[in-house]
């Protein structure tokens, strides 16, 4: 009922600021740039125009189809969650996603060559292309128990929040639309995109923004946060594994090579001491040594050694930083260790590879899509918080193209470990926000 009650004064607020919708188009001149902004007061243009689209008898009934399909909506997340999706393994939970989209009305329904699941939606014009998208993959390998458990009304398994309900939440969008009709200036795109966690690396939205792709003029991105969660810049992140090689042999007998292990300790230590200074002031930045192995017994000196780290920041300068540091932390730990070798030992051999980059991007607050987000979480009396995170979004908004993450709604807790789980409170919320944006943006079709 709680629920209900939230959903019925939302409407209320829309009416009473529909009331002050202006004739004409809202333009997309330059608003106050600060993510700490204000929020929109009552007529603001973009809060007059959300207003305005929420108050249309259509959306009003694709709005309360929205909360009538929690049922089924439901049984869609049991369904996709219980297909693995690791990253790179997609394609059984990319089919099915496929064969959803086509049941809920679309006739171009697609997967292209990385494993995408592209559903268009005709505008009456087409003249722009406006893509609503949700990742595909979850963190977790194939082998993983993704069964489904219900208690009340939280529902556990691996990879439930993270991000399959963001897959349901296009679902709902699409069926809405479908159900009452409702049409758009600009072509639509639903997507299921491949490969947003992990070694992933945004291939897939890398795919569609691609040289020589067919354009797409905002992406809308559903993935976690709370419902007043608004992506609007990217951290930009750098990983590598390092694999350092030795000639190996027995602690005592083989003493006195170079062993890989002492150069990763020396490695990981310099480091640290250079990242330090980068990361404690200014733009938020971070590392991380994620993993270290190798080695065959306590009484042998490993021939191998191997690192896998992780950087971040939303400067592009603080991630640069980071990034020469860590290469010549690890240039001057081999050169230390194969230093100290005695000879007839092998040098030590370092491959250094970089195994995932994500752009920076300061983002746009002033974008017309933030706008509109923005708009659409205060018509519900929520006060929007801007932030900046690693998302699909960080392609689009690296090229200046505009982009937005929202949130899949709920709870998520527990993301990216086997007891994650999802909890249904105001889970249509999140939905009504990511249709009023959507057509905001594509312009409902008179």
């Amino acid at each position: 009922m709680g629920r209900i009650r939230r959903f019925e004064r939302g409407v209320r607020r829309l009416a009473a600021v529909g009331g002050l919708l202006l004739a004409g188009c809202v333009g997309h001149g330059p608003e106050p740039s600060t993510a700490e902004r204000e929020p929109h007061s009552a007529g603001h243009p973009y809060e007059v125009e959300i207003a305005g689209v929420a108050a249309t008898d259509d959306v009003r009934r694709a709005m309360d189809l929205i909360v009538s399909m929690e049922e089924q909506l439901l049984a869609d997340l049991i369904e996709l969650t219980e297909i693995p999706a690791p990253p790179f393994g997609e394609e059984a939970r990319a089919i099915r996603f496929a064969s959803m989209l086509r049941e809920a009305g679309l006739d171009d329904v697609t997967i292209d060559e990385v494993g995408n699941v592209i559903g268009r939606r005709a505008g009456k014009t087409g003249a722009r292309v406006i893509a609503l998208s949700a990742h595909l993959d979850t963190v977790f390998p194939i082998e993983t128990d993704v069964t489904v458990r219900v208690e009340g009304n939280r529902y556990h398994a691996p990879g439930i929040g993270d991000n399959t309900r963001g897959l349901v939440v296009l679902l709902a969008v699409l069926r809405a639309l479908q159900e009452v009709g409702i049409e758009t200036d600009a072509d639509v795109l639903f997507i299921g995109n491949v490969g947003e966690e992990g070694l992933g690396d945004l291939r897939g939205v890398r795919h569609l923004f691609r040289d020589g792709a067919p354009p797409i003029d905002t992406l809308i991105a559903i993935d976690g946060g709370g419902a007043n969660r608004i992506v609007y810049g990217g951290v930009g992140s750098i990983r590598y594994r390092v694999t350092l090689r030795g000639s190996g042999g027995h602690s005592w007998g083989a003493f006195g090579c170079a062993n890989p292990h002492h150069a990763l300790g020396n490695a990981v230590s310099r480091f640290v001491g250079r990242a330090w200074p980068i990361t404690s002031s200014g733009d938020k930045s971070t590392f991380s040594i994620g993993r270290i192995g190798g080695g065959t017994s306590i009484n042998s000196i490993p021939f191998e050694s191997w690192m896998e780290v992780d950087m971040r920041s939303g400067s592009p300068a603080k991630l640069d930083a980071l990034d020469l540091a860590f290469r010549e932390s690890v240039s001057e730990a081999v050169r230390a260790e194969s230093a100290v070798a005695e000879s007839g030992c092998d040098q030590l051999d370092a491959d250094m590879r970089r195994v995932g980059t994500r752009p920076a991007s300061q983002g746009n607050a002033e974008s017309p899509v933030v706008q509109r987000a923005m708009a659409a979480m205060q018509t519900f009396g929520m006060e929007p918080e801007l932030q900046i995170s690693s998302t699909d979004a960080n392609i689009p908004l690296s090229l200046g193209i505009p982009a937005v993450t929202l949130s899949r709604g709920g709870i998520s807790k527990d993301v990216h470990a086997p007891t994650e789980y999802w909890e249904n409170v105001d889970g249509e919320i999140a939905i009504h926000i990511a249709l009023l944006t959507l057509l905001a943006e594509a312009q409902i079709s008179e």
